[in-house]
Order: C-alpha cells, then sequence, then structure tokens
C-alpha cells in the first residue's frame, strides 16, 4: 500500500536527483568510440564535457582516464567526414590538455586551425594537483 504522503516525497526526491546529477541536455559524455578499439579517424562529439570531466578533484577517474587514452592514441587521427573540429570537439581538446595531455597529441589540422592546438590554462583544483 501506498502511503498518500509518499508520493511527493517520491516525486521531490526524483526531482532533486536528476537536478544532482550535474548533466544538462548539452553536457555529455565522451564518444570514445568504443565499438571500434582502434578507430581510424575520429568522430564529432554531440555533447559539451560533462560535470563528471570538469569536477577537478570531484572528477570520475575511471571518465577521465578514458578521455586521456582516446585523445592520446587518436588526437591526430582525422575526422572522419574529412571536416575540421567544431566547437564542441575544441571543447574536449582543451579540456584534455588542461587535463594534462601532451598538445602534440591534437594535431593542428584536426583541431581546424593553422597553429598547434594551444590550451587554456589548467582548471583549478584539477586532478593535477591545482596547478
Amino acid at each position: 500500500m501506498i502511503l498518500p504522503y509518499a508520493l511527493p516525497r517520491a516525486a521531490a526526491l526524483l526531482a532533486a536527483a536528476a537536478l544532482l546529477s550535474g548533466c544538462t541536455a548539452t553536457e555529455g559524455a565522451l564518444n570514445a568510440q568504443p565499438d571500434t578499439p582502434s578507430p581510424t579517424c575520429l568522430v564529432h562529439q554531440s555533447k559539451d564535457p560533462a560535470t563528471r570531466y570538469t569536477a577537478g578533484t570531484s572528477a570520475d577517474t575511471l571518465s577521465i582516464l578514458e578521455l586521456m587514452r582516446y585523445y592520446t592514441a587518436n588526437g591526430t587521427k582525422p575526422f572522419c567526414d574529412g571536416k575540421p573540429a567544431t566547437a564542441t570537439d575544441h571543447r574536449w581538446m582543451d579540456l584534455y590538455t588542461r587535463l594534462g595531455g601532451d598538445r602534440t597529441h591534437i594535431s593542428h589540422e584536426v583541431a581546424g586551425r593553422e597553429e598547434p592546438f594551444s590550451p587554456s590554462p589548467p582548471l583549478s583544483g584539477s586532478l593535477r594537483g591545482g596547478r
């Protein structure tokens, strides 16, 4: 038997959980092409990095490691459609370098820039000890 006061409380808890999840409709997981272990080209990212990648010392370690592995191994490959990086792709590449990834693993051709990829300063409180 469901108590009459339990439904509003359950609805409130579900709403709070959705708000605390940290993702919006424009944020999401990295598409690291999991069905292609050794991709020959990159796919464009459709969502900006979610909080699990950008929360500094509170970020999800496995998600960060997947991001670092993906761009270290594939960052110099061309995009599958032959087009340059989108603004969303740039946000992922920027995050990669801000987390300590070697910028030589992101080619300037892939980034769609005439000069080598130039990252923003490191994230404050990042996994690199706040440097």
